[in-house]
């Protein structure tokens, strides 16, 4: 194949601009802040985990003292009923029956007392396990919601060089031959597509070229195609080439 040596230097600015998109292409499918935003997912999912047992802890500890609370309520009003029993009371049998009972509920009433405030400390300590729980999940929230704002943010830059390259090299393959864009879309599915050489190089490979090769390159007249012996990308001679 045949090609203007302008039209061919003209292919290293499209395989320079498809690299480019394809670097364009990868930013937009994978932001950097990708793998964090799914660790800090995964973490907050735990830490949820977390927070429904410390909550469930809470709860049963509030849930107890409440039914203790209720029973030192009824001790209370029971002792209330009875002293005002006894102090109503002419009987001295149901007055001995009644101090009895009244000493009965006052240890009563002191141990659920005691374990009114066991309990108390219970429920404390579960209020500050959920409190510290939801902070860890807040920050891991912040965490989350700012690096999804900047992965949005790193997409929409991606997308946006996405599309002036995809101008750019729709404006310099309008003036290339159909002919030769498509032997160079052909070999870019594999290759650089097209690379230039230099200093006896092809800078799509890095493979510096044997002695015969390069015999051979300059053997070829301008407008021919070069091809590169290792990478097979088309290899665009300028006055850096070497030959």
């Amino acid at each position: 194949m045949k090609a203007n040596p302008e039209h061919q230097r003209v292919l290293l600015d499209v395989a320079d601009i498809d690299r480019r998109t394809a670097q364009a292409e990868h930013a937009r499918s994978h932001p950097p802040q990708a793998a964090r935003v799914s660790e800090l997912m995964a973490i907050r999912q735990e830490q949820l985990r977390e927070l429904t047992v410390a909550t469930g802890a809470r709860d049963d500890a509030r849930t107890e003292l409440g039914r203790i609370e209720s029973d030192v309520k009824v001790v209370e009003q029971r002792r209330e009923r009875d002293a005002a029993r006894l102090a109503a009371s002419t009987n001295p049998k149901d007055a001995v029956a009644l101090e009895h009972e009244l000493a009965s509920l006052a240890r009563r009433q002191r141990e659920l007392e005691d374990a009114e405030l066991e309990v108390m400390a219970r429920v404390e300590d579960a209020e500050a396990a959920v409190a510290a729980q939801q902070a860890l999940i807040d920050v891991t929230t912040a965490e989350g919601a700012q690096l999804s704002t900047e992965a949005k943010a790193h997409i929409a830059a991606a997308e946006k060089e996405h599309g002036e390259l995809a101008r750019d090299r729709a404006a310099l393959t309008a003036e290339l031959p159909p002919a030769l864009l498509s032997d160079y879309e052909r070999r870019a599915t594999r290759t650089a597509g097209a690379a230039l050489l230099r200093a006896g190089m092809c800078e799509g490979c890095r493979i510096v070229l044997s002695g015969i090769d390069l015999n051979r390159i300059r053997q070829q007249v301008a407008d021919d195609i070069v091809s590169c012996p290792e990478c097979n990308a088309i290899l665009v001679r300028t006055e850096e080439s070497g030959l």
